[in-house]
């Protein structure tokens, strides 16, 4: 029941190997009823040409035969007048005794249908035949006397064998004695000729049963070519799929185990600091007020209310860090200058952020994915670039919207350009990929260049424009 409903509902290798095989398949079927075609229709070209050129050979051997035998009794037949009855006699005779093969005989009709010579058929002679019909309806005797009154031609029909008695195809022809008012001629069974063509055909479709086993052996092979390779593929990426999987969870796991260790040490070495001095300057107040000195506390007090608005000052940077609010509260622009404003009180490093209004709204997706990238990008400029001047451009566009990072550092080793090892970078093309943006990253070791990141996003990330008016500036983003 599984495999049926897998046949209805196939999965994606299911789909690609469906996909690659059905034309295949639809291709070789065409190609098969075409070669069929084809050799179906040169073959009864060529079997119609051999029966011709058969037939022709055959009605060409009776011509020869009733040419000879009108020679040998043309001496008689020639000098006799029309009532010459001893004449007559004389060439049924001579005619009578000509017979060649196994059933080639010569025979004799007059005018009104009477048979005078049948040597193989003597039950014949005498008779009345001029109503004779074969089992086609084909009126035979009639035939013969309208072609020799016409002078003479040949006449196809079925006719007894004298050997078995049953009716086979023959070729007669027949030629006219005007003077005496007969019809003359002889006949050949044109069985073998049938037999031949009917040969030529059997090892045509013999031939054409043979083209469809190859083509379908051809088939079956290329198939199973198609299969082997898409499971072989199909394995392979599979494998590098796990491999990559496992690949992204650890550097999921080591980016988590960082993170963590990068805010541990913040509150450790800042928060927990301020608070262990906010907790001293309490503990000295506490006891100079327990001795009564009064004035004396006051400094104390007013050391540790400072060092509590430092630690609350020191969380908020660390609550922004992990996710700012202006980002949900007001948008992208605004976030983006806050972290430029904060980049540039933190380093000194002169950081210019600008922006145009465009109507369409970032969704939630590609406002987080630019914002985390200008933060990676700003924290490995901070580390390594070495930069003084730091620019951060973001405007939309008719087919999306673009951020640009630029500055002046040293730039990148080629390595670590997109796509490259760095995690940091790494990570900027994973979320730019999850959008289906485009990452490129342009860096050069010459002095001044710097690099320049820059990050896409499609047109299909970006909100239909607000009816109502938004704020000029960057709420718009």
């Amino acid at each position: 029941m599984h495999w049926f409903r897998s046949i209805f509902r196939p999965n994606y290798a299911q789909k690609l190997s469906l996909l690659a095989t059905l034309p295949l398949m639809a291709a070789v079927a065409a190609i098969a009823v075409l070669v069929a075609h084809q050799s179906r229709t040169l073959a009864e070209r060529e079997i119609a040409q051999l029966e011709n050129q058969l037939i022709e050979a055959k009605k060409a051997e009776l011509r020869n035969y009733v040419t000879q035998a009108r020679n040998g009794f043309y001496f008689v037949y020639g000098s006799a007048a029309p009532d010459d009855e001893e004449a007559k006699q004389q060439v049924m005779q001579i005619l009578s005794a000509m017979i060649y093969g196994e059933e080639g005989f010569f025979f004799v009709y007059d005018y009104e249908g009477t048979n005078l010579v049948s040597p193989r058929q003597t039950e014949m002679i005498n008779g009345q035949w001029l109503a004779y019909e074969d089992s086609e309806g084909t009126p035979v005797v009639a035939e013969f006397l309208r072609t020799a009154r016409s002078g003479a031609g040949y006449v196809e029909h079925l006719w007894p064998k004298p050997l078995t008695g049953e009716e086979a195809r023959m070729i007669t022809y027949v030629t006219s004695f005007p003077s005496w008012r007969w019809a003359v001629g002889t006949g050949v069974f044109i069985d073998d000729v049938l037999g031949s063509v009917a040969a030529a055909r059997a090892e045509v479709e013999a031939r054409v049963r043979r083209t469809f086993i190859y083509i379908g052996a051809i088939t079956l092979a290329a198939l199973l070519v198609v299969f082997i390779s898409g499971m072989l593929i199909n394995i392979r990426e599979r494998r590098l799929a796990d491999v990559k999987l496992k690949e992204l969870t650890q550097r999921v796991f080591d980016a988590q185990e960082e993170e963590r260790g990068r805010v541990a040490r913040e509150l450790h070495d800042g928060i927990s600091q301020i608070l262990v001095g906010v907790r001293f300057a309490l503990d000295n107040a506490r006891r100079r007020l327990s001795r009564g000195d009064n004035s004396g506390a006051e400094a104390p007090l007013d050391k540790g209310i400072e060092n509590l608005a430092s630690a609350i000052t020191e969380v908020r940077r660390i609550s922004r860090d992990l996710r700012p609010g202006v980002l949900d509260d007001l948008g992208l622009g605004p976030a983006l200058k806050a972290l430029t404003d904060d980049f540039r009180e933190r380093t000194g490093i002169e950081t210019e952020f600008a922006t145009v209004v465009f109507r369409n709204r970032l969704d939630q997706d590609a406002k987080i994915a630019l914002y985390r990238i200008a933060q990676e990008a700003l924290t490995n400029i901070e580390r390594h670039s070495e930069a003084t001047r730091v620019t951060i451009d973001l405007r939309g566009h008719k087919r999306g919207a673009t951020m640009r990072i630029s500055d002046n550092g040293r730039g990148l080793p080629r390595s670590h350009g997109a796509g490259g090892s760095g995690l940091g970078l790494r990570n900027m093309q994973e979320r730019i990929e999850q959008l289906d943006g485009d990452l490129r990253i342009l860096s050069s070791r010459s002095a001044q260049s710097g690099t320049v990141i820059e990050a896409r996003i499609p047109l299909s990330h970006l909100l239909p424009p607000e009816e109502e008016a938004v704020p000029k500036r960057e709420a718009a983003t």
